[in-house]
Order: structure tokens, then sequence, then C-alpha cells
């Protein structure tokens, strides 16, 4: 990278999207500034600048100009450090097409999915819609096989796009799985997705910058409690409203 290469990441540590930049400019030897945000508290002038529409992370800014969303962000490293480490999207366009459909599978379909069976209330709803992720989770399984053709990961024998899309959400798929005891990555419905998992966390790539499970746990069972915080305080007001009183 030349001198005049200004590179920051505006991110959260525990976003699975702000992970993936993480990755990409690691894969590159891309060096940055990263700025933790607080999603919780107030933005910062930065992340509404560069992002006004959305107000989200992660953001990456090059040179003064942010780029969004994170799988446009993991491309646009890769194309521009392209003669910097390995290639992210596969160079083949069927391949290149491939891992583009199955990242919108999980960011469209299966993630969803299973954040919604994860905040809902209704055991019925949760029910429905675990199925729905464990059904994704072996669509994928089918996926990894045929596309990684017997080798470590979706990109090969090096992490590629689709290994960054899916790899986000391993920590908070093994993090469930500590506090709720929900086994999605199970040896014996997904084999295959378990191992590249394993392989994926302990990768030079991806150690240290995937948070550690623990912490991961912790945090999403504070969510919890705030969550349950909120809706208690909903239901308590909507009493109140009910007896003509107002909070």
């Amino acid at each position: 990278m030349g001198e005049t290469e200004e590179v920051k990441l505006l991110g959260v540590w525990y976003s699975p999207y702000a992970i993936r930049p993480k990755i990409a400019l690691r894969l590159k030897s891309v060096d940055y500034d990263y700025f933790e945000e607080d999603l919780f508290g107030s933005k910062s002038e930065l992340l509404l600048k560069s992002n006004p529409v959305h107000k989200k992370v992660p953001v990456l800014i090059h040179n003064n100009k942010p780029i969004l969303e994170s799988l446009n962000i993991v491309e646009y490293i890769d194309e521009r450090w392209n003669t910097s480490g390995p290639s992210i999207l596969p160079s083949h366009p069927h391949d290149r097409a491939q891992a583009r459909f199955w990242s919108a599978f999980v960011d469209d379909k299966w993630f969803p999915a299973l954040k919604a069976a994860a905040i809902t209330k209704s055991e019925e709803a949760k029910e429905k819609g675990m199925k729905e992720v464990e059904g994704g989770l072996l669509q994928l399984e089918e996926a990894f096989v045929s596309i990684s053709k017997g080798k470590p990961f979706f990109g090969g024998e090096a992490i590629g796009f689709m290994d960054i899309c899916l790899g986000s959400f391993v920590g908070i798929l093994k993090a469930r799985e500590k506090l709720k005891g929900e086994k999605l990555l199970d040896e014996t419905k997904v084999p295959s997705l378990c191992k590249w998992a394993d392989q994926f966390l302990s990768d030079d790539t991806v150690k240290n910058v995937v948070p550690e499970i623990d912490k991961v746990a912790e945090f999403l069972g504070e969510l919890e409690v705030r969550a349950q915080l909120i809706s208690d305080f909903k239901n308590l007001r909507s009493t109140f409203k009910s007896n003509g009183r107002v909070m």
C-alpha cells in the first residue's frame, strides 16, 4: 500500500457483519485504523456522515471515501488490493456466481430465520423458525460438499467469499449452543459444516478476529435481559394506559 493510502473501519466487536471486512483486510495484509461504535449509545459523527442512509456498521473508509454493506466491502477489498494475498472471490464466473448466490441465501433467508426464531415469544413460531434454520443448514451442507470438492473451505484451500459470509455467524451459533443448549452445528446432521466451522475458527486469518465464544454468549444473555426489560416496560405502560394513566 502506498503512503497516501488511508484505511478506516467502523464496526462493533460483536457484529458478524463487521467481522467480515476484518477478515478480508487481514487476508489482504492491509493496515487499517479501527473505530469501535456504540450502537446502544450515541453514534459517532463519522458514522452518521459516512452512512447517512442506514447509520449502520460496518463502514470502510478508504482515502475518505466510504464503502457500505459488509459483503460489498469484502468485494471492494478483494478488487482494490487484488495483487495482495489470495483472491477472495473465485476467478471462474460460475464459481463466483455460486458464491454470491449462497451468500445471499445466508443473509436474506437463513440468518433472518435464525434471528426471528431467537426473539419470538411464541413457542410455536420458535419451533417453526428453528426447523427452517436447520433446513437451511442442511442445504448449506450440500452446497459446501459440492463447492469445496473435498477441500477445507468453500474457497478451496484458503478462506474465500462464502467462508467469510457464513463463517461470520459461527461464533453466534456456538455462543447460542453454550447459552441455550441449541446444537445447530450437529455432527450427525451437518458433519462437513461442523468440520469446516472448526477449521475456519482455527485458521490464522480468523484467530483474534472472531470474538471469544464465552464473551459472545455473555453478551447475548445481556441482550435477552435488555429485551425482557423493554418488553416488561411496554406491557406496564399499556396497562397504565388501559387504566386511564399514561407513564
